[in-house]
């Protein structure tokens, strides 16, 4: 078997591991793609029939995100002297959830199997990442560029479905919403530049639309409360702080 330097350099191979572990999803790190109905007979061609949804672990997929930042990350430590220290109260990620319908993705042309004309998107982008050293506030050492751009949002679900189709749409997204719950109450060890680094997670869904809004978060959320695509800026603290705010939603 490959020992553990091997395996780190491995495409996509990452070692860590969650403090406590995870509850309510599963443990094994080398997940990929799941496909949306597992279990069902596949048709010949590469595209499944049955498959509606192609996901990653989100987990997985912060992780290979923050190992994509490891140098802004570096770079961000050491342009505050810290790049030695341990940071014993760890690091703090803002993420930004993104999800919205994709609307008609049907194909006109080739073989594969005929899919349903609709399709949603879940993705995020690490907004920013923070240190705290012991007795000082908190140092910002990593920040988002350009928050809105495709490449900086990393997808992590695709999904065949209509965005109104509530039920499905539920159960696609019910084990994501409960993989963010776990991860809000633990935190993530990752080695990043040699030493095993702590981060907290947190999830800002200021990527929804109205509508989606009232799917991710029940349906009293009539509107979003978050005014700014680019912050998490409430519209009251809009209202108060006259600074520029990325003002798309409608109501």
């Amino acid at each position: 078997s490959l020992r553990a330097i091997e395996k780190e350099l491995l495409p996509g191979f990452h070692q860590f591991e969650w403090q406590p572990p995870l509850r309510n999803v599963s443990t094994s790190c080398s997940v990929g793609i799941i496909n949306g109905l597992s279990g069902w007979t596949s048709s010949v061609d590469e595209s499944p029939a049955d498959t509606i949804t192609r996901r990653f672990r989100y987990d997985v997929a912060i992780v290979s995100a923050l190992k994509d930042l490891e140098e802004d990350i570096m770079e961000g430590l050491r342009s505050n002297g810290m790049e030695d220290c341990t940071c014993t109260l760890g690091f703090s990620v803002l993420i930004k959830e993104s999800c919205d319908g994709m609307g008609d993705v049907s194909e006109k042309h080739g073989g594969g199997p005929l899919v349903p004309e609709k399709a949603v998107r879940f993705s995020f982008t690490i907004m920013s990442i923070s240190v705290k050293a012991e007795g000082e506030k908190d140092k910002v050492i990593f920040t988002e560029p350009k928050p809105n751009s495709e490449l900086s949002c990393k997808p992590l679900s695709l999904m065949f479905v209509d965005e109104s189709d509530h039920e499905t749409l539920t159960a696609i997204m019910s084990p994501i919403v409960a993989e963010r719950d776990a991860m809000k109450e633990s935190r993530l060890i990752v080695p990043i530049g040699g030493l095993a680094r702590s981060f907290r997670i947190h999830f800002r869904g200021t990527g929804y639309d109205e509508k989606m809004v009232r799917e991710m978060e029940g349906l009293e959320a009539s509107g979003s409360t978050y005014i700014c695509t680019l912050c998490d800026s409430s519209r009251a603290e809009a209202s108060e702080n006259m600074v520029l705010h990325s003002i798309t939603r409608s109501h």
